[in-house]
């Protein structure tokens, strides 16, 4: 159930919060053990809450935070064997305001180690399993968030974005998920990754959802009407014509039914698109090696050897790469800057492939033999780089396997995303659709 309705259910006495927390630990102690979603669940805990739930917007509803987000008297273990007993003293400032609001937390979601990765295959504590085939990933790093929100294992979650990993999984998993822009919502409490790009956002069944996780954590009050007629949509060509061909034609349609509802549709040319990952790289892999100095003199051999090698590839990396990565940031962001002064919204595949099978480190695209992490850089960094706002919302199948259509707008421009998002979920049901259950 979304967290709209069940919000509505609540405040109308059709259902008590603790009804509403027992319905989902139902789901999870029947469907988690097969897809991995949770690290820890929090029943007796959230039980004793629903009780205490205050009146708000989210009284009574169930959510999941991402495993590097604190909740007091519960481990945040980041998916790690470093932190595997490490215990919160206190709320993250977020899960502060998703209690402030009424929610219920009752769990804390797998991810991939130190959330520094885009598939949650933690050999700590196992790969996260895609709800529509539990032979895929869920993308990364957020991907329990995914899984949670496709397989009604929460009613909403909150994972975090540092360079497509909201996104990732929510187009993977076929749910909705909102990269807010970097600094919009409050970072305290939240393990990092690259204090340049970290940002914290919802992942649920809509925009309507996201709107109202987005309210709860940021202070905002997003209006969803007034839909997309005279916005100014700029299609990325360059990243459809690098995307497999399924997934470039079921993206077409939707900003085809984006133009059907009043938007103005046209090509546009990113300036740097190519550069952006490199220069995304080259401050997130330091910034990242910062965090982990310590236990990279005394602790490296309890590191995933995916997270390892990209620690040390941040550690080895010269100042004056950083350097350099800050003045072409500065550059893109301009160029970026000005083009959005054009239009309102760009739209573009989430991802390039629909989720690749576990273990598989490379994909195919377009008759290439190609790495995924490198085949998903040029789709994510571009916008995260920029700082900007992204909502991912399913458009489609491949293969029995859901797409994401990325809307992404300008700095703070949450607003139009996630109301260009509804009126494209008014029309399509993709959203709606749900994988089976595999108890």
């Amino acid at each position: 159930m979304s967290v709209a309705r069940l919000a509505e259910r609540v405040r109308a006495g059709e259902l008590s919060p603790r009804e509403a927390v027992e319905a989902f630990l139902e789901r999870i102690e029947r469907l988690d053990p097969h897809l991995n979603a949770y690290v820890t669940v929090r029943a007796e805990e959230a039980l004793a809450e629903a009780s205490v739930a205050p009146a708000g917007p989210l009284r009574g509803v169930p959510v999941a935070v991402k495993d590097v987000i604190d909740v007091a008297g519960t481990r945040t273990t980041a998916a790690s064997r470093i932190l595997a007993d490490n215990v919160a003293g206190r709320d993250a400032v977020v899960v502060e305001r998703l209690r402030a609001a009424g929610a219920v937390v009752i769990g804390k979601l797998n991810t991939h180690e130190f959330a520094f990765g885009a598939t949650t295959t933690s050999p700590h504590f196992g790969p996260a399993r895609n709800p529509w085939s539990s032979d895929r990933i869920c993308g990364g790093s957020s991907g329990g968030s995914g899984a949670a929100a496709a397989a009604d294992l929460a009613a909403g979650t909150l994972g975090t974005d540092t360079a497509g990993s909201i996104r990732i999984p929510a187009a993977l998993c076929g749910v909705t998920g909102l990269r807010p822009s970097t600094g919009l919502v409050p970072c305290e409490g939240v393990f990092p990754v690259s204090w340049t790009f970290d940002t914290v956002g919802p992942v649920a069944r809509s925009a309507e959802d996201c709107a109202l996780l987005l309210d709860a954590v940021a202070g905002t009050r997003t209006d969803l009407e007034g839909g997309v007629d005279g916005l100014r949509i700029g299609v990325v060509e360059a990243l459809l014509d690098r995307a497999e061909p399924r997934v470039a034609a079921a993206a077409r349609e939707g900003i085809a039914a984006l133009s059907d509802l009043g938007a103005a549709v046209e090509p546009v040319e990113v300036p740097m698109l190519e550069e952006a990952g490199t220069i995304q790289q080259l401050l997130m892999l330091p910034e990242a090696t910062s965090v982990h100095l310590e236990w990279l003199r005394t602790r490296i051999a309890d590191y995933g050897a995916d997270v390892r090698a990209r620690l040390l590839a941040g550690l080895f990396l010269p100042a004056t790469g950083y350097v350099t990565g800050l003045r072409a940031r500065r550059v893109y962001c301009g160029g970026v800057d000005r083009l959005l002064e054009r239009f309102d919204l760009l739209a573009a595949p989430s991802m390039p492939v629909p989720a690749p099978r576990i273990g598989d480190s490379e994909i195919e695209l377009r008759g290439e033999r190609v790495p995924y992490r490198l085949a998903l850089i040029p789709f994510n960094s571009p916008w995260s780089l920029a700082g900007l706002p992204v909502l991912s919302v399913p458009c489609g199948f491949v293969d029995a396997l859901p797409l994401g259509l990325a809307l992404v707008g300008r700095r703070r421009g949450e607003q139009v995303v996630l109301r260009a998002g509804h009126a494209f979920q008014r029309l399509t049901d993709w959203h709606d659709r749900r994988p089976p259950d595999r108890g």
